[in-house]
């Protein structure tokens, strides 16, 4: 089949060519944006889902629908070696800027930027361009102390107000929230906070591993009654046999029924996972429909593809011992497995895994779903781990 009209498109934040299955979240957000535009009370989101899933995708998407609803828009991407203030000080400054170049001088958005300069001086927010066209003193006593909890909410309140003054809401879409630091997930939270108690109309929309709700509950106790958190998983069958059939089918080719129920049962359902094998799948069709055959040929290079780059960036990244661990972990299975299972088929204490565990927690490569228990954060991972360690580790040794 002609590989140019290929519809598929597997690749990291890459819009599939039919967003199925996401209707209903898309619709709760929508309602989210409207209720915080006219001044209602509405819990920002943060959702959660393992690798894999299009979360991504989906805050691309909701950042369309937010900018379409009249909303500034700032997209950021955590990681863990930025600090959150200066992820947010430059879009910041620059919507804010883009506020004071509209009709009539307003005072409110003076002072937000003069609260933004006090900021970026206390925290130190080092920017080469920084001060370029923000010529303006900092205001004194504002969000100026160094101390993020504190200054973050009197961030927030000015440049909501500042547009709220000029009757345009902002949303802060933040993609890996995860990746936040204990203090920098709690001043997002305080100052979201802050939002609500002020029905200010600044909204956040982030997304992150199955991890962050716990992340947020230890954080402030209130996160559950201030944010959603909207599960985005795997595709239910009706759903992922849409996102095949239907950009096949707009490009005057199909697949049949064993086809798509093979697809199906090899990716589980996951977003990313079905683009592979939708793609591959394609180009080893010699025409449509797409033939069950077809999709066994294309299986063992996807998998070759996987391993080199979806699966092999997060394994290069882990420690040998670390490796171990997630070894043993894939031995019991995709489900999650009790702590004291894993620490057996390595043949030592729980206590003495408990350190290997956390790290790879904080790598974002497993989660706890429940006291005790670790699953992987990326969907066939354990498979991937019986390829690239064929030999479980030696029982007893050092963890």
């Amino acid at each position: 089949m002609d590989e140019i009209r290929n519809p598929f498109s597997p690749g990291a934040g890459t819009p599939p060519p039919e967003l199925a299955g996401r209707g209903a979240l898309i619709a709760q957000i929508k309602l989210l944006l409207a209720r915080t535009k006219e001044g209602r009370s509405a819990k920002s989101a943060l959702l959660v889902g393992l690798r894999g899933v299009g979360k991504t995708v989906l805050l691309n998407e909701l950042e369309s629908l937010a900018e379409h609803a009249g909303y500034k828009v700032i997209l950021l991407e955590a990681h863990e070696s930025k600090p959150l203030t200066a992820l947010l000080a430059p879009p910041l400054r620059k919507l804010l800027l883009s506020l004071d170049r509209m009709s009539n001088v307003s005072d409110k958005v003076k002072r937000g930027l003069r609260v933004l300069k006090g900021f970026a001086n206390g925290l130190k927010v080092r920017l080469a361009d920084f001060e370029i066209g923000l010529d303006i003193e900092p205001e004194a006593g504002a969000a100026d102390s160094g101390d993020l909890e504190a200054d973050l909410p009197e961030l927030f309140i000015a440049v909501a107000e500042a547009a709220q003054d000029r009757k345009i809401p902002v949303a802060i879409l933040i993609d890996e929230i995860q990746y936040l630091n204990t203090k920098e997930l709690s001043a997002l939270i305080m100052a979201m906070h802050k939002m609500a108690q002020k029905r200010l109309p600044l909204v956040l929309i982030a997304a992150g591993l199955p991890i962050l709700p716990g992340l947020a509950g230890e954080s402030k106790s209130y996160a559950e009654r201030l944010f959603d958190f909207p599960e985005v998983g795997a595709l239910a069958a009706e759903d992922a046999r849409k996102a095949l059939r239907d950009p096949a089918q707009a490009e005057g080719a199909d697949f049949t029924d064993a086809a798509l129920d093979e697809i199906i049962k090899l990716t589980q359902g996951y977003p990313y996972f079905l683009q592979e094998w939708g793609y591959q799948s394609w180009n080893h069709a010699a025409q449509s429909p797409i033939q069950l055959a077809d999709v066994l040929r294309a299986t063992p290079k996807i998998i070759q593809r996987l391993d080199a780059n979806f699966f092999r960036v997060r394994f290069d990244r882990l420690t040998p011992r670390e490796k171990d661990y997630l070894r043993a972990l894939a031995e019991l299975g995709a489900a999650p497995q009790r702590s004291g299972d894993v620490a057996a088929v390595l043949g030592v204490k729980v206590q003495a895994v408990a350190p290997l565990r956390d790290s790879l927690m904080k790598k974002g490569m497993i989660y706890s779903p429940a006291h005790g228990d670790t699953a992987f954060t990326v969907p066939l991972f354990d498979t991937f781990m019986q390829r690239a360690m064929p030999q479980l580790p030696t029982k007893g040794g050092k963890a």
